[in-house]
C-alpha cells in the first residue's frame, strides 16, 4: 500500500509540476489567451502610458516583445513558439506576410477608428483595401544638412549629393533599398525598378558618388550627423527630426525627383489567441487623442487626419515631416520585388561598398 501511495504522490507531483511549467511558459513566452495580448513591436515605438491606459480600460494585461529589424520580426513569427497577437511590420514585409499566410484578415466592423485614417495612406499597393493592415506612422526618406557646412547649397534635388565641394562630407544609411533607391531617383527611375540594365546605370552612378561618401552607417547616422561629423546624410525622416532637435543648425528636404514613403502598420498574425483583443487594441491606438500622444512621444508622423487636431501647430505645420499631396503624390512604397530581384539589389549594394573601400 505504502508502494501504491508512492506512485501516485509521485504521479501527482510530477503532474502538477507540469502544469506550473507549462502556466510559466505560456506567461513568459506571450502565450495570449482573452486576459493577455501579446505586442510585437519596434523598440521605443509605443508611449508605455497608452499602454497602462489599454490595460486600466479593458482588464487585459499586455505583454510587450520588441524586434529590431523586419527580417528578425519575420524569422521569429515563421519559427512559432510565441503566439503573438499584434505586430507591427513595415510596408514591404505586410505584403511577404500575406503571401505566406501568417496573416488573418481585419475585421473593419471592430475598428470604428478607422475612419479617422487620412485616405492617402489607405488602400496602397502592398495591401489593397487594408484587408490585413492598419497605418500606425509613416515617413519619407530625404537629405539632411547642415547649412553652415555645405556654405548655402541647395539640396532640393538628388543631383546636389555628386557635387565635388561636398568630397567626404555625406553619410548613407547601410540599407540596399534606400541606398540603390537614390541612384535610381537620380536617374528619375522608380524605386522598385526590375529592369537590370536601369539598376546597373544607378550602381555606376553610385560609385561615381564614392569620393563623396564618408561613411556607410547604421543607428550612429544620428549621433554623427548632430554632431557635425558629416554635413550630409541621406536619412529616414524620423531620423532626421531627432537629429534636428539635438541640433537645430540642420535641415530636411524631400528631393525633387520622388523618394520613399514608408509606412509602419499594425497587423493581426494567424497564430494570434487574442483575436478580439487585437482589435480593441488597434482600435484604441487609432482613437484621435491616443494617436497624437503616441506620436508627440514617438516623434514620427501620425497617418491619423483626426489626432492632428490634438497635436501643436509647431510639428503639424512643419511641411519636411508632414507634407501635403503634391509631395506624396511622387513618393513610392518600397514593394517586395520577390527573392531573386531582393538579392540582386543587395548584391550591387554589397558591390558598392566594396568599390567605396577600394577607392
Amino acid at each position: 500500500m505504502k508502494k501504491v501511495m508512492q506512485v501516485f504522490i509521485t504521479v501527482f507531483l510530477a503532474a502538477f509540476a507540469l502544469v506550473g511549467v507549462t502556466s510559466y511558459l505560456n506567461s513568459s513566452n506571450g502565450y495570449s489567451g482573452a486576459d493577455t495580448l501579446t505586442v510585437y513591436n519596434w523598440g521605443d515605438y509605443i508611449d508605455p502610458d497608452l499602454i497602462d491606459k489599454f490595460q486600466r480600460e479593458t482588464g487585459i494585461k499586455v505583454v510587450y516583445e520588441t524586434f529590431d529589424s523586419n527580417e528578425a520580426m519575420l524569422t521569429k513569427i515563421a519559427r512559432g513558439g510565441t503566439a503573438f497577437d499584434i505586430v507591427i511590420p513595415s510596408d514591404y514585409a505586410i505584403n511577404k506576410m500575406k503571401a505566406e499566410g501568417m496573416l488573418i484578415r481585419l475585421d473593419h466592423s471592430k475598428i470604428p477608428n478607422l475612419k479617422h485614417i487620412d485616405p492617402r495612406f489607405l488602400d496602397l499597393s502592398f495591401d489593397e483595401g487594408n484587408k490585413y493592415s492598419i497605418p500606425y506612422f509613416w515617413g519619407t526618406m530625404g537629405i539632411i544638412y547642415n547649412p553652415e557646412l555645405t556654405q548655402g547649397k541647395e539640396f532640393s534635388s538628388w543631383e546636389a549629393l555628386w557635387d565635388t565641394d561636398l568630397r567626404s562630407e555625406i553619410l548613407l544609411v547601410d540599407s540596399a533599398r534606400e541606398v540603390i533607391g537614390v541612384g535610381l531617383n537620380s536617374l528619375g527611375y522608380s524605386l522598385n525598378d526590375t529592369d537590370t540594365d536601369h539598376l546597373q546605370e544607378a550602381y555606376r552612378k553610385l560609385c561615381e558618388l564614392t569620393p563623396n561618401v564618408k561613411a556607410i552607417v547604421g543607428d550612429e547616422i544620428k549621433m554623427l550627423l548632430a554632431n557635425e561629423e558629416a554635413a550630409v546624410g541621406v536619412v529616414w525622416s524620423g531620423d532626421a527630426a531627432i537629429i534636428m532637435d539635438e541640433n537645430d543648425k540642420l535641415d530636411y528636404v524631400i528631393p525633387s525627383e520622388g523618394s520613399m514613403v514608408w509606412l509602419d502598420n499594425i497587423v493581426i498574425p494567424r497564430t494570434a489567441r487574442n483575436i478580439e483583443g487585437a482589435h480593441l487594441f488597434i482600435n484604441f491606438i487609432l482613437d484621435p487623442e491616443n494617436s497624437a500622444q503616441n506620436t508627440e512621444y514617438v516623434g514620427y508622423a501620425t497617418p491619423n487626419a483626426a489626432a492632428l487636431e490634438y497635436l501643436p501647430e509647431e510639428i503639424t505645420g512643419d511641411e519636411r515631416f508632414y507634407p501635403g499631396p503634391d509631395v506624396t503624390d511622387n513618393l513610392e512604397v518600397l514593394a517586395n520585388l520577390g527573392k531573386r530581384m531582393l538579392g540582386y539589389y543587395n548584391e550591387l549594394f554589397l558591390e558598392f561598398k566594396m568599390h567605396r573601400k577600394r577607392a
